[in-house]
């Protein structure tokens, strides 16, 4: 018996923007995207283990990106609120995933007005040792939905006031390379 989502599940459990950007990207969704994605929606913790390659980082970010689109288009606009962080292990991985989810929010953006929807803007923000202080000012006046960082900067936001009521709001945490954080 195969247990596998059939790749058809994925037309009925996303946005259609997000649903067409997806399809529109990639040639089908892979086996770790088909099983987690339900898991991650339905809010349970959730650990995906796969071949590099498989869509991890992705399958984590889509179904997050969609909760925020999903919330966006139902109350009008999105709040300066952090909703979702992003912890990996590298300051170098951090600015990749940075710049890796901006061509997702502009296809979905434009899958939006195409289906003459209003725009949204998911803003994303990077925060490492290296981040400049004006930087971090800006994040904490305007928090992002989106926050990638690490977890040395995890823990700095963690224990100061500023940083613990930018966190307050986070509703996803996604742990990236858990094998090297897990110590």
């Amino acid at each position: 018996m195969n247990d596998r989502p059939s790749s058809d599940a994925l037309r009925h459990d996303f946005h259609p923007a997000v649903r067409a950007w997806f399809d529109a990207s990639f040639p089908s969704a892979t086996e770790a995207q088909l099983r987690a994605w339900p898991n991650i929606q339905a809010n349970r913790a959730t650990l995906v283990a796969a071949p590099t390659g498989s869509g991890k980082t992705l399958t984590a970010f889509l179904a997050a990106i969609d909760a925020l689109v999903r919330q966006g288009l139902a109350d009008g606009a999105l709040a300066d609120e952090t909703t979702v962080v992003y912890v990996s292990p590298l300051k170098a991985l951090s600015n990749d995933i940075a710049l890796n989810l901006e061509a997702p929010l502009a296809g979905i953006r434009d899958e939006l007005a195409r289906l003459g929807l209003p725009g949204l803007a998911i803003r994303t923000a990077v925060r490492t040792g290296d981040t400049p202080a004006h930087e971090r000012q800006r994040v904490a006046r305007r928090p992002p939905q989106l926050l990638v960082t690490t977890p040395e900067s995890l823990y700095v936001l963690l224990g100061s006031d500023s940083g613990r009521r930018m966190l307050a709001t986070v509703r996803s945490v996604i742990v990236d390379e858990i094998h090297a954080v897990a110590d």
